[in-house]
């Protein structure tokens, strides 16, 4: 009850206090006061009077208020009209940027130049006229004036379609300023320009003009972009020559040191004697700020990467990779050196470190795989990461959309021919091959010492046993080779489907535990890929056998793939591919046609003949469906490299049912096999 009458005095509290009135003694009241409209000069203390509640006199309007303004044409009563408003505006902004910018009016004349120089349809002689004009108002303004980004398109531009002379003209006026000018977002792209311009001895003096500011300007976002440059444009002694001053700081000091010969790093130091920790030290401070702040696109950084895990320890070379695993290592394998660094990542990062790595490449994949570089990544984790369910969920999936394309592509199709056939000299390069046995020296090395400190401990225990159970002595050195080699291998825990490793082996972990054999039927024929490739074989048969890069895909699917592991579980699907290829060659020959036939194709002639000498099963096929009663009509031209194909198979049957037919065609020399095939067939 008395929270309800407290509840009812307050409005009377509020009413109460809203009438109170100021005092005459005078009392402060807590209402705004106001200046009185009519104020007494005699009396002071009524100078400031309150305003009634509920005053019908009008509100005092603010001096500052926009009717007591004047218009700037001394017209009180006209306003300014909308249009008037925005030429004054205008003017002011112009005026402001003319203070601010020393050169702005030339910048201003040079934009309307530009825009009459840079039409597709202009003549020479016009533009020359134009671009000689511009480069007249801007000398011996260049370097101050080239970090604008009108300047700047306007000088790229007269740099593109100058004379030599000109051109020269402003090279020498910006080498004093390169540096500078290297770090401003708007004059990089002139000096790239300028470099692309430069004769050779230009550009030499250039690189020798960036010696001692090469890692300064790798650190930077926008110097790194001129180094990059620099580097894919110089020579191979250019190019050590950058590199040098990033290895030790003797290199950087001293150039009569950086001119040898060598251009491994380890070469170099047991060449100059240098200190092996000296060198490291050095390297870890240019190459942390660079990875700290994410510029990892350039070649020049791959290259010094490769070098550091090459000399560096254990724990340095394993700090690197745990910071590349991961999305940051997506935008490093375009390149030769960052596809390497990719497959030393995947290789010995731990299954965590696997893991970031393939999820940093989610909605990338299509596009990886089609680069030259970067599909040797994925051929490294398909044949390295043994969790093959997050493979098949991230990779495998993003794939199956696009098969045909992937088949048809050039880089694209190694991924899918490894898995059908492994570490295959056919498909990957010697390079390609190399790389996937790469490995970081200090993370792949034995500990030789506690290897021989096991061994001497279990040869004490066995001694032990053999004295209790009476063993033979000459059996004790190969029971306790045994054991520590099974001691050895089970320090290194095999990785399970999920990828865990025990931590103890997080960064030793090289390559996969899993059987190769299961982890490629895991990806292949258990992921849905194998039936998915085949259906695709099966619709675009033609396209692939007269693809040049399809041809092998397709082989490789009616083949049944290495060690066969398509079959049995795809034996009716692969049949099904089978008779497609034998309807296609099964069409009549005709001379009027433009399309040609798949037995008289260059790259289709000569997949079939393969099929049919490693694949009875399709040679049969064809036989029957497409040859029997017909070899005559196909013994010349690239056709007849298929047909000679049944004469000289190793497989009893498929030779026993073409003989009949293929003798006399070889007996009056219609048909020509080679000496050697035909004396092997006789035999």
């Amino acid at each position: 009850m008395a929270a309800k009458n407290q509840q009812t005095q307050k409005p009377n509290k509020r009413k109460q206090f809203s009438s109170t009135k100021t005092d005459k003694d005078g009392s402060k009241s807590k209402k705004p006061k106001l200046l009185s409209s009519t104020p007494s000069s005699t009396n002071p203390s009524n100078k400031l009077l309150k305003k009634p509640f509920n005053s019908s006199k009008p509100k005092r309007e603010h001096p500052t208020h926009s009717k007591f303004k004047k218009s700037e044409s001394g017209n009180d009563n006209k306003e300014l009209t909308k249009r008037e408003r925005r030429i004054q505006a205008k003017e002011l902004a112009e005026a402001r940027k003319k203070k601010r910018k020393p050169h702005y009016t030339l910048e201003q004349e040079l934009a309307s130049l530009w825009e009459k120089m840079r039409r597709r349809n202009i003549a020479k002689e016009d533009r020359s006229k134009l671009i000689t004009e511009a480069l007249q108002k801007m000398k011996g303004k260049i370097p101050e004036i080239a970090g604008s980004h009108v300047s700047s398109r306007v000088l790229q531009t007269c740099v593109k379609y100058c004379s030599q002379i000109e051109r020269d003209a402003v090279f020498s006026e910006l080498q004093p300023h390169l540096l500078t000018l290297s770090c401003n977002a708007y004059a990089v792209h002139l000096v790239k320009k300028m470099f692309d311009a430069a004769s050779k001895k230009q550009l030499a003096g250039v690189i020798s003009s960036l010696r001692g500011h090469v890692a300064s300007l790798l650190r930077h976002m926008v110097g790194s972009v001129v180094i990059e440059h620099a580097y894919q444009l110089g020579n191979a002694t250019q190019k050590q020559e950058l590199l040098m001053e990033l290895y030790s700081t003797e290199l950087h000091l001293f150039k009569d040191l950086a001119s040898i010969k060598e251009s491994r790093l380890i070469d170099i130091i047991s060449k100059l004697d240098l200190q092996k920790s000296s060198v490291l030290r050095h390297m870890s401070s240019v190459i942390q700020p660079i990875l700290e702040k994410g510029i990892v696109d350039h070649s020049m950084i791959h290259r010094v990467l490769i070098e550091y895990l090459n000399i560096a320890d254990k724990s340095s070379a394993a700090d690197i990779i745990q910071q590349l695993s991961g999305p940051l290592l997506v935008r490093m394998i375009h390149t030769r050196d960052g596809s390497k660094i990719g497959m030393l990542c995947v290789k010995h990062g731990s299954a965590k470190e696997r893991k970031k790595i393939i999820k940093g490449m989610k909605g990338h994949i299509s596009k990886i795989v089609r680069d030259q570089c970067g599909c040797m990544v994925l051929v490294g984790i398909v044949s390295m990461v043994d969790d093959t369910k997050l493979i098949t969920k991230i990779i495998i999936r993003e794939l199956q959309t696009t098969l045909k394309e992937l088949a048809l592509d050039k880089s694209a199709r190694r991924l899918l021919l490894q898995l059908l056939h492994p570490n295959c000299s056919r498909y990957l390069n010697a390079d390609g091959l190399a790389s996937l046995n790469l490995t970081v020296p200090s993370l792949s090395s034995k500990n030789e010492s506690e290897i021989k400190s096991k061994k001497l401990s279990r040869d004490e225990e066995s001694s032990k046993e053999a004295a209790k159970s009476d063993i033979p002595e000459e059996n004790l050195d190969e029971e306790s080779t045994k054991e520590v080699a099974t001691t050895d291998s089970d320090m290194e825990a095999t990785e399970s489907g999920k990828g865990d490793i025990p931590e103890e082996n997080l960064n030793s972990a090289e390559g996969g535990k899993k059987d190769p054999s299961l982890r490629r039927r895991e990806l292949l024929v258990n992921s849905g890929l194998a039936e998915n490739l085949i259906d695709v074989c099966i619709e675009n048969a033609e396209e692939l056998l007269t693809s040049n890069f399809g041809k092998e895909v397709i082989f490789e699917v009616a083949k049944g793939g290495s060690d066969g592991i398509l079959h049995p579980t795809l034996d009716e699907k692969l049949n099904n591919l089978h008779e497609a290829i034998a309807e296609l060659a099964a069409k009549p020959k005709s001379d009027e046609s433009e399309e040609e036939h798949v037995l008289e194709n260059f790259h289709s002639s000569r997949t079939i003949r393969k099929l049919i000498l490693d694949c009875p099963a399709f040679a049969s096929s064809l036989w029957k469906k497409s040859l029997e009663g017909k070899c005559q009509l196909w013994a010349q031209g690239h056709s007849s490299k298929v047909v000679s194909a049944f004469w000289e198979s190793s497989d009893s049957e498929v030779r026993k049912v073409a003989k009949e037919e293929l003798q006399p065609l070889v007996d009056d020399g219609t048909l020509k096999i080679p000496e050697t095939k035909q004396s092997a067939n006789e035999n």
